[in-house]
C-alpha cells in the first residue's frame, strides 16, 4: 500500500477550469508527446473506463475509472478502485481559524484516500452522490464532485453526502490520446454503477466492471 505524505498537513484544494462547450485542460497538466491520435466519435462521459489487459502504463493496471469529462479536447476521470490508506481529519483541521469546527471531536476521525490518478496528485477531490450539494460541488449525470475542506468535516459529523470517495490526483488525456487507446484495447466501457463505485469491496471493483463490460474479455 502507498504511503501518503506529508503534504497533507498543507492541503491544496483542487481548482480546474471548466469549459461549458469543451474541455480546457491546465497548462501544467504534462502529457506524452508522441501517443496515437485516435478518432473522436463519441464521449464516454458517465461511463466507466476499465483497464484491459493491454494497457502499457503499469500504474493503471486493474484499474476502474469513472469517466468526467470528454470530448475532442481531451478526457478527465477518477480512479475509484485504488486506496492509498487513511488519514486523520486532524491533520487537516489542525490549522485552519474556524470555531465551528471541533476540532477535538473529531481530530482523531479517519479518511480513506484513494488515488485518483497521475494529474495534480497534490490536490484532492471528492467524488459523492447527489444528496449533498455546497458553494464548490460541480453536478455530473449520477454523481457530483466537490473540493472544500467543509465537505471532509460535513462528512465527518456525518452531515455530508450519504455516499462518498475522497481521492488524490486525476486521470487526465490530451486532445484524441484516450480516442487511440481505446481503438488500441486497453480500455472497455460500461455503464457507471454507483453500487460497484462507493459499495464494491476495492478488490473486487475491476472484476466485477469487467463483467459488466460491453465487450467481454
Amino acid at each position: 500500500m502507498k504511503k501518503i505524505s506529508i503534504f497533507f498537513f498543507f492541503i491544496t484544494i483542487l481548482t480546474i477550469p471548466y469549459s461549458s462547450k469543451a474541455i480546457d485542460l491546465p497548462k501544467h497538466y504534462k502529457f506524452p508527446k508522441d501517443y496515437f491520435k485516435g478518432k473522436h466519435y463519441d464521449s464516454v462521459e458517465d461511463f466507466l473506463l476499465i483497464a484491459t489487459r493491454k494497457i502499457r502504463d503499469s500504474r493503471f493496471e486493474k484499474t476502474v475509472i469513472l469517466m468526467l469529462e470528454h470530448d475532442e479536447g481531451g478526457a478527465l476521470g477518477i480512479v475509484v478502485n485504488k486506496p492509498l490508506g487513511k488519514i486523520r481529519l486532524g491533520s487537516l483541521i489542525s490549522k485552519v481559524e474556524d470555531s465551528s469546527i471541533n476540532k477535538k471531536e473529531l481530530y482523531d476521525f479517519q479518511i480513506p484516500i484513494y488515488w485518483g490518478g497521475p494529474v495534480d496528485k497534490n490536490k484532492i477531490l471528492i467524488l459523492h452522490s447527489k444528496d449533498y450539494k455546497n458553494y464548490s460541488t460541480k453536478q455530473y449525470n449520477k454523481l457530483s464532485t466537490s473540493n472544500d475542506l467543509e465537505t471532509l468535516v460535513k462528512i465527518a459529523e456525518k452531515k455530508g453526502p450519504r455516499k462518498s470517495l475522497v481521492v488524490l490526483g486525476l486521470s487526465a488525456w490530451n486532445a484524441e490520446q484516450l480516442d487511440g487507446e481505446i481503438e488500441m484495447e486497453r480500455w472497455t466501457l460500461s455503464e457507471s454503477d454507483i453500487e460497484l463505485i462507493f459499495d464494491a469491496e476495492d478488490k473486487k471493483k475491476w472484476q466485477k466492471a469487467i463483467k459488466s463490460s460491453f465487450i467481454r474479455l
